[in-house]
């Protein structure tokens, strides 16, 4: 017999889930403690919606087990879990007032009217949208009905959150400013949350852990700086954030990078043989080096991609045999003059490199 672990909230064991011939989900392990946030974060087609979707009784897993609070919810209908849900469509009732849509979940339960008011009054200004309970959805920006999404989900007080790709459909500024607002939410009400994304920067700015799916697998979890800087496979080094990627090799332990010899500093070192190495753009420096230091080059800057402060760099040089990219500040280019065409004096910084 499974059991959940004492230390989790939600404990998610050998779950998998076919469509046909297609399996969609292969032998999901996962457990979440309670007042975590949690990113699902993977390409379009990777499994994590279906996850989602498993975990609120929306889809039936082909086996494994979810359990919730130390209660087997596997085959429970969604009306006897403890979530609420957000949906990347907002799916409010749009014949219905705010405050309508934010006491739909409370009328159904049967909760007193005098109750539903005030309830509806606090999560209205708790998402920052006092005054608005009388507006119908239509009068709303896409953002306001994210929010009212957001209150409705939280009105019976659920003991898990699940966010379905709640911001794609907003623009790039409201987009930033909501999931901060999220955040913060979460963590002042302590609710147990799981958000799916494929936004890279979504993840890594507000969540505790992230699980990174690819193929129905899971690839990787943990913290955003782990997935960030000490990727597990080859997969979650190229999703995750901007990568400089080498087709080398390993010879005698260690690593042939263009005319440099590294060493491998990583926990399991690969036998001899051909490899992929991985380096970040922030992990090539142009600043004041020693002149003792090892590992400097010289490149030609080929291309320069403006991002706002900083910039994508494109350079090339016989040092690294083959063209890379690094970030440079807007400042720094300005200070030093630098433009297509001119030499840049870089350093590598081997610790950094990852292997697989």
């Amino acid at each position: 017999m499974v059991v959940a672990s004492d230390a989790s909230f939600l404990d998610l064991r050998s779950v998998r889930k076919s469509f046909g011939g297609f399996v969609a989900l292969d032998d999901i392990h996962l457990s979440i403690p309670k007042g975590e946030f949690v990113c699902f974060l993977g390409p379009s087609g990777c499994g994590k919606t279906t996850l989602l979707r498993i975990i609120a009784g929306l889809e039936v897993q082909t086996s494994g087990q979810v359990f919730q609070a130390g209660r087997d919810v596997s085959r429970l209908p969604p009306a006897q879990r403890d979530y609420g849900i957000v949906f990347q469509s907002y799916a409010l009732f749009p014949n219905l007032s705010v405050a309508d849509n934010v006491a739909y979940g409370l009328v159904n339960r049967k909760v007193a009217k005098a109750d539903i008011a005030k309830r509806v009054n606090e999560l209205v200004a708790l998402v920052g949208l006092p005054g608005s309970e009388q507006k119908f959805p239509s009068q709303l920006s896409g953002g306001q009905q994210q929010r009212i999404a957001l209150a409705r989900a939280l009105a019976t007080s659920p003991g898990l959150l699940l966010l379905d790709e709640p911001l794609s459909a907003l623009d790039a500024l409201e987009r930033v400013r909501l999931r901060q607002e999220i955040r913060l939410l979460q963590q002042r009400l302590g609710v147990t949350t799981i958000m799916v994304t494929h936004d890279q920067e979504e993840a890594l700015s507000v969540a505790d852990r992230i699980v990174v799916m690819n193929h129905g697998v899971i690839e990787q979890v943990g913290s955003p700086l782990d997935i960030y800087r000490e990727p597990a496979t080859p997969f979650v080094a190229d999703f995750v954030g901007k990568m400089n990627v080498f087709a080398t090799q390993v010879v005698g332990g260690q690593l042939e990078l263009g005319q440099f010899t590294l060493p491998v500093t990583q926990g399991t070192r690969p036998p001899d043989g051909p490899v992929k190495a991985y380096l970040r753009p922030e992990d090539i420096l142009a600043r004041p080096i020693a002149p003792e230091d090892a590992y400097q080059f010289d490149a030609r800057i080929d291309k320069i991609e403006f991002l706002g402060s900083f910039c994508h760099v494109h350079v090339s040089g016989a040092a690294l045999g083959k063209p890379v990219v690094v970030y440079l500040s807007l400042n720094y280019l300005s200070e030093h003059s630098f433009e297509v065409g001119s030499i840049v004096h870089l350093k590598l910084m081997p610790e950094r490199v990852k292997v697989f």
